[in-house]
């Protein structure tokens, strides 16, 4: 972004030739391999999705309380958040094509221990591993997107990204009429998935192998949006540390809807188990739809714009969905679930922006702390519903979207783009 930066304040009839492979690039090829990463991304996250789908029935067999279903999510994600800047943060250095395909291996591990689980540890250690799949698949997919991007950076990350969506959606429904109905041990079926993930990656891991050139620009600072004043070390560490917090109110959301959606269903309105994946179903899929949007109006517009209108923008819809009835929570979530998703490609490409040169570290750090973030919320919340109610969890999550008022602190890194 920063380059077009430059290239914009110059003479932009010149900048055409200058960069003759591009188009080609995003429309050939490298489309191609957008695409597979985002249907890898759809069966890695599907299969993830299949843990918080399990949640009732492991409540109702094992006897779990919130608190414990809570640790689940927490096991889970703390091993992606945990590994996956230091997984970003190595291969920066020393690509490694092959490790997407060796990290679903992980998951396939997690997926086999899951459905065999007879005690509460062994289901802390399966969610764990699925995680450490998530834990190199995430930071090495997203730079491999980039470099395929032919530099429209924000609809190759919401590809990507909406990829991942997809299956976060798809799996509470496949839950719904597969896992629910036979069980637990049902689970294992969708090993399959994992099986044709990791040949479509090692594909994917051949081309990465090529063409490293494309990922491996010299790290530099960020410069300011008319490319005069380049960011200090502290303008740049005080606007990751926003954009964490930016995260944190979205991700912490995110975990009271994807956690307990299903149990607030089932507790406040009466519905069955399976009306309530259903429901659920239809939220994740939401987040596709805003996903995408979010992506490809922020190539247009810019990230920072993108970001008010996500992050802070869904406020008044969090404050009335507590309050409101049976159909109007499903509509309060979708709408919810749209607004709120569309900040996450702008994130992502933002802070590459900031930190040029460290992308899978950006990768890392951002996937990583989503996923982090969501376990501690996922547990906090969960400990909030033990001693309070599933209500008041809502009520409390509803002031979170306040912390995009800290939008207004970041620095413009980026101009409008016009086709």
């Amino acid at each position: 972004m920063t380059d077009d930066t430059a290239s914009a304040a110059g003479q932009p009839a010149q900048a055409a030739p200058l960069q003759p492979t591009q188009a080609p690039a995003a429309a050939g090829a490298t489309f191609a391999v957008i695409l597979s990463l985002s249907f890898c991304h759809l069966l890695n996250d599907m299969m993830q999705s299949l843990v918080p789908a399990l949640y009732p029935i492991l409540k109702e067999n094992y006897a779990l309380d919130f608190a414990q279903i809570g640790l689940i999510t927490l096991a889970f994600q703390c091993t992606a958040s945990l590994l996956q800047p230091l997984v970003g943060f190595y291969t920066d250095k020393r690509p490694l094509p092959y490790s997407l395909a060796c990290g679903m291996g992980f998951t396939l591990i997690g997926l086999v221990l899951m459905s065999r689980a007879d005690t509460y540890p062994v289901i802390l250690l399966a969610a764990a591993l699925i995680g450490m799949g998530s834990a190199v698949f995430h930071p090495e997919a997203s730079r491999v997107a980039r470099m395929a991007s032919g530099g429209r950076h924000g609809l190759a990350q919401s590809l990507f990204q909406v990829g991942g969506n997809t299956g976060s959606a798809v799996g509470p429904l496949l839950a719904a009429f597969i896992i629910v109905p036979r069980g637990q041990e049902s689970i294992v079926w969708f090993s399959a998935a994992a099986l044709v993930a990791m040949v479509v990656l090692v594909a994917v891991g051949n081309w990465y192998g090529r063409n490293r050139h494309l990922g491996a620009p010299k790290p530099r600072r960020a410069v300011s949006a008319d490319g005069r004043v380049a960011l200090t070390r502290a303008r740049v560490v005080s606007a990751v540390l926003i954009l964490v917090a930016l995260m944190f109110s979205k991700t912490v959301y995110s975990a009271s809807l994807g956690s307990y959606y299903t149990f607030y269903l089932i507790q406040k309105f009466g519905v069955s188990v399976q009306e309530a994946q259903i429901a659920l179903f239809v939220f994740l899929g939401s987040i596709v739809m805003g996903t995408l949007a979010g992506g490809w109006v922020g190539d247009k517009v810019g990230r920072i714009p993108v970001m008010w209108f996500s992050i802070l923008g869904v406020l008044p819809f969090t404050l009335a969905l507590p309050y409101a009835g049976l159909v109007p929570t499903l509509v309060l979530s979708v709408v919810v679930g749209m607004i709120m998703a569309s900040a996450f490609s702008a994130i992502i490409v933002y802070a590459q922006d900031l930190l040029p040169g460290r992308v899978g570290l950006v990768g890392g750090i951002f996937f990583g702390v989503s996923f982090g973030l969501g376990g501690l919320g996922a547990a906090a919340l969960g400990k909030i519903a033990d001693l309070t109610s599933i209500d008041t969890v809502y009520q409390v999550c509803a002031f979170l979207p306040l912390f995009g008022l800290l939008i207004a602190f970041l620095p413009k890194i980026e101009t409008r783009r016009h086709a």
